[in-house]
């Protein structure tokens, strides 16, 4: 039992459990605001989800096929890893509105991976043995790991936090221009795209500025609608194919073979993974004070043990960290 103080005085003893939760961030919103506000987190999601899998189908020389099974692989893991860390398994899991992605801090070392192996199934292979140990020591060192959290102040997490969204900032150019990678310059780009992103942002801006309520919250959400709905009826946006495709499909764990194990890509991609516990540590905090749930070693721990936990099954089923 812990006793809490408040500037009025005690105001009571309760268990961390019982705080969590008397918390906002528990509670179970109508079916249809769950819907709506999960529709907004996949498609604010999605872009950054598969641009991993995209840049490293290319620099490996992947076929189309390979390539859209990367993508739902990918997606799928992220679900996976998503509720894990959202809903928990025991001890595993922060229990927070943690969407999980890809770590962009993993695609530099996975592409010298992966070509330094030759390309194409080889080298994803090669990958996917670094990915799997490297999961594995992040599940392991998770406990240990959150005990020297408090030698990195808050100015140390918001650094993080604000290298993180710089880094992705290559990432949604690239979109926005169509290019192939977000290091290569672009010989052309058509400025219809420059106007549909600046006119996306803008569009979302002033819907969360003068909306109120629960349609201010999905501004998002809304602002995609609407610009998407124009860029359709100019004829800038076109969806097909779709009925080729079949409307369920699963992903086979080793789709492309047992992973390959060298010492040297293990070694890199552990050290990835301790960036990524920097950088999930400094996200449970972010997200922990938005929602006014204190923050403790035993949530790092949980957060850091899912991320590992989901990065083993991105090994298995042919995701990444």
């Amino acid at each position: 039992m812990k006793c809490c103080e408040t500037n009025a005085g005690v105001s009571g003893c309760m268990t961390k459990a019982q705080s969590a939760q008397d918390n906002p961030v528990d509670e179970v919103l109508p079916l249809n605001k769950l819907i709506i506000y999960g529709v907004q987190h996949v498609c604010t999601f999605y872009a950054a989800a598969v641009i991993v899998p995209i840049i490293l189908a290319n620099a490996l020389n992947l076929s189309r096929s390979d390539l859209l099974h990367l993508i739902n692989a990918d997606l799928f893991t992220c679900g996976i890893a998503s509720l894990i860390q959202s809903v928990g398994i025991g001890k595993i899991g922060v229990r927070l509105p943690l969407l999980q992605g890809v770590t962009f801090t993993a695609m530099v070392p996975m592409v010298t991976i992966g070509v330094a192996a030759g390309g194409g199934i080889e080298g994803l292979r090669e990958i996917y043995g670094a990915i799997l140990i490297a999961g594995l020591f992040a599940f392991v060192a998770g406990k240990y790991f959150s005990k020297i959290v408090r030698f990195f102040p808050p100015v140390v997490m918001g650094s993080t936090i604000l290298i993180v969204g710089l880094a992705l900032l290559p990432i949604a150019a690239n979109d926005i221009v169509g290019g192939q990678s977000p290091s290569i310059m672009q010989s052309s780009v058509n400025i219809r795209n420059i106007y549909y992103a600046l006119g996306t942002f803008f569009l979302i801006v002033i819907l969360q500025r003068v909306l109120r309520g629960f349609f201010s919250t999905i501004a998002v959400l809304l602002g995609l609608l609407l610009c998407s709905g124009i860029a359709m009826m100019l004829g800038d946006m076109k969806v097909h194919d779709y009925n080729a495709l079949p409307w369920v499909a699963y992903t086979q764990p080793f789709y492309f073979g047992l992973p390959i194990f060298h010492i040297a890509p293990i070694l890199s991609m552990t050290v990835v993974m301790i960036i990524a516990m920097i950088e999930t540590s400094a996200g449970v905090y972010a997200i922990g004070s938005i929602v006014k749930r204190d923050i403790h070693a035993e949530d790092i721990a949980s957060a850091i043990q899912a991320d590992g936990l989901a990065t083993v099954l991105g090994s298995i089923l042919n995701s990444f960290p």
